[in-house]
């Protein structure tokens, strides 16, 4: 496991899975089980009831987080990536009261390597290197640590496994 450094702007975890690729992948383009994934414990609930199937395709999430007014807020994200059983990624961001949807250049990426028929590397990639100065102003990055990813990738694990 790799966390962030002075030089980098990334943290990147990198876990074996028992369990076929092909699995892995349908449990990350399912945003239902996004919760039960999530080593942060902020996201909620999927809100579009679709499964992710194409780069650029927006679902939105539920979320929460105490340093929020009311806790709960609602993010957007952009599928940046998406190739069935190797990759799938996406960009999270927030509509403006115009319903103008702003990314705030931070990135969620998986990537899969089949190890045999029952197993699978898993690479969680979060990079923040694209977040302009005056959001890094407002919000510290990374604003979690590196175990959060490997709590994420053990999660996984587990929903796939069964």
């Amino acid at each position: 496991m790799r966390g962030p450094t002075a030089m980098t702007e990334n943290m990147i975890v990198t876990a074996t899975v028992d369990a076929p690729v092909s699995a892995v992948f349908s449990v990350l383009a399912d945003p239902a089980q996004h919760a039960a994934i999530d080593g942060t414990g902020w996201v909620r609930e999927g809100l579009d009831g679709e499964f992710l199937s194409r780069a650029g395709q927006l679902f939105r999430m539920a979320m929460y987080h105490d340093n929020v007014p009311n806790g709960h807020y609602e993010m957007v994200n952009k599928v940046i990536a998406f190739e069935r059983d190797r990759e799938i990624g996406w960009e999270p961001g927030q509509a403006g009261p115009d319903g103008v949807v702003g990314y705030g250049g931070w990135t969620w990426h998986y990537t899969l390597e089949p190890i045999g028929p029952a197993q699978t590397r898993v690479t969680l990639t979060y990079d923040w290197s694209g977040v302009p100065a005056e959001l890094r102003e407002h919000i510290e990055f990374p604003p979690f640590p590196d175990t959060h990813l490997k709590n994420s990738l053990d999660n996984l694990a587990t929903l796939v496994v069964g």
